[in-house]
């Protein structure tokens, strides 16, 4: 968690209205694993959580009561060939991105709320910026 990010604030309170909404949302481990490379990385941060720390973050996320765990099902390769037909130039850092958005599809979610533009790639998500 980067404090000193401009869209910290932005980005702490969306998180805050859907764990505490009655909205049902999403995540899945992969996105999990993801902050905790990131929250822990002496490259990305001066001061980078500790792993217990980042997990302590996470583990409050799991707990409320409106989200979901996303995972592939049976028809996670079906869902992945058609989307791979829609989407151009995919390769490289932009398949963890194809694959948050293969898991939305196959569980028929839609929209993402996010600053990563790469998700403008995937034709079937629909983006909510902070």
């Amino acid at each position: 968690m980067n404090t000193d990010s401009v869209e910290h604030k932005r980005a702490f309170k969306a998180l805050e209205s859907y764990a505490n909404g009655a909205e049902r949302w999403a995540i899945s481990w992969g996105v999990i694993y993801e902050f905790l490379r990131v929250a822990t990385h002496a490259k990305v941060f001066p001061k980078p959580l500790t792993t217990e720390q980042a997990y302590a973050f996470i583990r409050e996320i799991l707990r409320t009561p409106r989200l979901a765990i996303i995972s592939e099902t049976s028809v996670h390769q079906s869902v992945f060939e058609t989307s791979a037909k829609e989407t151009h130039r995919l390769c490289g850092n932009l398949l963890h991105d194809f694959h948050i958005a293969v898991l939305m599809r196959e569980h028929g979610i839609r929209q993402i709320v996010t600053l990563d533009t790469d998700f403008r790639a995937f034709p079937w998500i629909v983006i909510k910026t902070l």
